[in-house]
């Protein structure tokens, strides 16, 4: 009965189809037309039974619908045609459009049900899996023939505006789709390798709100540190971690606190992953020389408050950022770098003076993601003797680990959280520092000082039964 109806009338009407013994049980949203349910009455000739959702509720229920319905069009499928240059269309009204679109806009679809962050496509000799990274673990989701390998990665090409007939050399490219109310920017990046061109997508959900920071997860006494930091009128603020440790994250939650009428803040990054009304952002442009360094000078000449640059990855960019909090800003930065100490060692190994990244710093937040357990499988368990070392004082009488259920797609993981360590520099420390930058002298005088590492922040949160003890060790393991 009703799986008779075309999908695109539910999605036009915002009709969702609900199981149940019969066949005619729907879920409907304020936004859904009374007439539309009164044509589907004379239809199916029956009464209807009817749930009333939020417009999410369904939107987000169209969605799985239509993963399901193309994944199993896709499968039956042996011939793929390029076709439908329309680039923006809401992905809910594409199930009906060429069969390579369909397959393309239903790997959007999984990775956007499944929470992913990036998809993967990768070919290989004679086959082409598909993966995408979930809570920062890829997962696969699809092999595809070789033969529909070509196709598909042109509608990637046609989709991002890339050049279709260069094959040779690294592209870059953004999509910008929808799905129902769900806004996605999509970055894609194109590289050459033997057996065909490997295409990673980078997924950013646009219609989220931007974590602020008490809801980053800092425990009370980090919270008060990186509110301390932040009130300074001038000095410099530096996140470190490895890629994909959610350094910019943290910067935007910062950023977002300190946002006021009163202060001009301007930021530049590569890229702006995500727009914040009221803040000038910059993106940096290699093609045209329009580097950090730069692009700082330009900003320094704009009378800022707040500055915000997305990474310092040269000594001509380490040099103007120092000199900028030193002359009445502040200043806000990533590095890569394995911890808080290691920070300091890096700037003067960049060409900073001691005596002047004494002066001009404030603080550095380290920082790293773990995975979060599911909160409807976690399963409590008693820790052996190794986890009770680990665990240090007063380990607890129960910790957690992984299961699995249908709700995290049997990972026994939603959701990520980051583990923080925060070093405030005080006299001693801006002593030391002049002395011999070197990190172990550093991270020696700061652990007497109080600072909390990466691994006890890590273990408090397995105490508390948010991550499991393999996930913080794993995540501080350098």
């Amino acid at each position: 009965m009703l799986k008779d109806i075309p999908s695109e009338f539910l999605q036009k009407n915002l009709i969702l189809p609900l199981e149940s013994n019969g066949d005619t049980k729907l879920g409907i949203c304020p936004e859904t037309p009374t007439e539309a349910l009164e044509d589907l009455r004379l239809v199916l000739g029956k009464d209807l039974e009817i749930t009333r959702m939020e417009k999410e509720e369904v939107e987000e229920g169209l969605r799985n619908l239509l993963v399901a319905e193309i994944s199993a069009q896709a499968e039956d499928e042996s011939e793929l045609d390029l076709s439908a240059e329309t680039l923006t269309q809401d992905l809910l009204t594409l199930s009906k459009e060429a069969p390579i679109i369909r397959l393309v806009n239903s790997l959007f679809l999984k990775a956007l049900h499944s929470r992913a962050s990036d998809i993967h496509i990768e070919p290989y000799e004679n086959e082409c899996p598909v993966r995408i990274r979930i809570d920062g673990v890829l997962h696969s989701i699809l092999n595809m023939p070789k033969s529909q390998y070509n196709t598909v990665a042109a509608r990637i090409k046609v989709m991002s505006r890339l050049n279709l007939a260069e094959h040779r050399l690294p592209q870059d490219g953004r999509i910008r789709i929808k799905a129902g109310n769900r806004v996605l920017d999509v970055r894609v990046s194109v590289i050459p390798t033997l057996f065909g061109e490997r295409i990673v997508m980078r997924l950013l959900d646009q219609t989220m709100e931007l974590l602020t920071l008490p809801s980053l997860g800092l425990a009370p006494e980090d919270f008060g540190r990186i509110k301390e930091l932040i009130s300074n009128p001038y000095g410099s603020i530096l996140v470190t971690g490895p890629t994909g440790s959610g350094k910019s994250t943290t910067l935007y939650a910062i950023l977002l606190e300190v946002m006021s009428p009163a202060r001009n803040i301007i930021t530049i990054e590569d890229p702006v992953e995500y727009q914040i009304k009221g803040i000038g952002q910059m993106q940096v442009n290699p093609k045209i020389k329009l580097t950090f360094a730069q692009g700082l000078r330009s900003i320094l000449r704009q009378d800022p408050d707040v500055i915000m640059v997305g990474e310092i990855r040269d000594p001509e960019t380490a040099d103007i950022a120092t000199h900028s909090a030193l002359t009445g800003h502040l200043l806000l930065s990533t590095l890569h770098t394995n911890d808080a100490p290691g920070a300091i060692a890096r700037m003067v190994d960049m060409g900073v003076e001691a005596y002047l990244l004494s002066s001009s710093l404030l603080g550095i937040v380290a920082q790293r993601l773990v995975r979060k357990l599911c909160p409807d499988c976690k399963t409590p368990y008693q820790p052996g003797n190794s986890e009770l070392r680990a665990l240090g004082k007063n380990p607890p009488d129960k910790i957690y680990r992984p299961k699995g259920c249908d709700n995290c797609l049997g990972t026994g993981f939603k959701g990520r959280n980051a583990i923080f360590e925060i070093l405030t520099l005080d006299e001693d420390l801006r002593s030391q520092i002049i002395r011999s930058p070197e990190a172990n002298s550093i991270r020696k005088l700061a652990r007497e000082n109080g600072m909390k590492t990466l691994l006890e922040d890590g273990m408090d949160k397995v105490t508390k039964g948010i991550t499991s003890i393999e996930e913080v060790l794993s995540a501080t393991r350098v």
